[in-house]
């Protein structure tokens, strides 16, 4: 079957194949490995075409060239189906045997129906119209036949050497049944019109199935149009085939891309995270130079929002006339608060002015203490003695 399918490839193909035979054997024979840019990509091609679908890139390729060398080695030995070269000629010889044996039984297999078709259209026949004598005659003789030929081959000689002959009948006795010659003649003749004239409404509704518009042709348009019918589902067959290749080929292709795509995002991720801490540190301070602002800017509109909210409070519990006292009389407040201040910084002045004097004004003033003192305690006595 390989063989076979290698003779419809495209010359190009085929000329692929051996230029990458011949690239194969000349590197088995030297022993050499892949090297960079040298048979990779006809490697490639060949694991693309000869092997499963796989991820296989150049670099993979490069880096183990042993593994290399094992792919050029199987695909000397292999065919696409992944068979070896003399499994996949055994292989294509069993199955031309088998389509030969199933050409032959499907043959056999239809003839039989038919005939049986036509026996069930008689008993059919027979139950709603009187059939004539010649049709009961044809009817009978062939089922006579049909039955003699069927127990014949029941009671075969290799049957007979293993099992007792099927109710104790044999060949002979069989034969006996079997209908005159001179009907079986005719039976036949008429067989062979019956059997064309069913085969050819079989293939009339084939037609019709494959192609509805045929469904009101006349007769010889159909018979021309089926007499092509098996050119045209071989084209078509061929059409599918060739799209299930393009199919495959699209199937490795995307194989390929999401894996390159993969290793690109991949790629991709490694260079953002890279970016990313290298730039961290940069916007970091940045950063964080902006959320301080942030901070403070939040903590000047809480602060302002409580002032607002005390204000409120303080409209909502005094009144205009209130509040208007109060500032009154905390500016009176403010006004003697000032003066102290003044009379107190004045008082400051006249301290530091006599601080200058030392020891001795501290003397003096202790004296005039004493003397302060001594004067207030006469006048009391004075007052005392003159109220007296």
């Amino acid at each position: 079957m390989w063989f076979s399918c290698l003779s419809l490839l495209p010359p190009d193909t085929q000329l692929f194949r051996e230029r990458t035979r011949y690239y194969q054997e000349s590197q088995m024979a030297s022993g050499d490995f892949c090297s960079p840019g040298e048979g990779v990509e006809i490697l490639q091609q060949v694991c693309d075409q000869q092997f499963p679908p796989c991820a296989l890139t150049e670099e993979d390729l490069i880096q183990n060239p042993y593994f290399s060398k094992l792919l050029l080695s199987l695909s000397q030995h292999l065919d696409e189906s992944g068979l070896s070269l003399t499994l996949a000629k055994e292989q294509a010889q069993a199955w031309n045997e088998v389509r030969l044996h199933k050409t032959a039984w499907l043959r056999y297999e239809i003839l039989q129906r038919v005939i049986q078709e036509l026996l069930v259209d008689c008993y059919v026949k027979a139950q709603d119209t009187n059939l004539t004598s010649e049709d009961k005659k044809f009817h009978e003789t062939l089922e006579q036949r049909l039955l003699v030929t069927e127990l014949t081959q029941l009671s075969s000689p290799d049957q007979e050497t293993e099992m007792p002959p099927l109710l104790g009948l044999k060949k002979a006795d069989l034969l006996e049944l079997m209908p005159p010659s001179q009907d079986f003649v005719w039976m036949r003749a008429r067989l062979q019109l019956e059997v064309e004239e069913q085969l050819k409404r079989k293939c009339f509704t084939l037609l019709c199935y494959h192609d509805p518009s045929s469904d009101t042709d006349g007769e010889t348009l159909k018979a021309a149009k089926v007499w092509r019918l098996a050119e045209v589902l071989a084209g078509e067959k061929q059409q599918c085939l060739e799209a299930k290749g393009q199919h495959k080929k699209q199937l490795v292709l995307l194989e390929k891309r999401r894996a390159t795509y993969s290793q690109v995002l991949l790629r991709c991720l490694t260079l953002l995270q890279r970016l990313l801490q290298e730039h961290r540190l940069k916007t970091q301070s940045e950063l964080d130079r902006i959320n301080a602002q942030y901070l403070e800017i939040k903590c000047s509109a809480m602060i302002l929002k409580m002032r607002m909210e005390e204000l409120k409070m303080l409209s909502d519990t005094y009144s205009a006339e209130k509040v208007e006292v109060h500032r009154l009389i905390r500016d009176r407040l403010e006004g003697a608060i000032r003066l102290q201040e003044q009379d107190m910084e004045k008082s400051r002045l006249v301290l530091k002015t006599y601080e200058v004097l030392g020891e001795d004004f501290e003397e003096l003033v202790k004296e005039y203490t004493q003397l302060k003192l001594a004067t207030e305690n006469k006048r009391w006595a004075l007052q005392e003695f003159s109220k007296a």
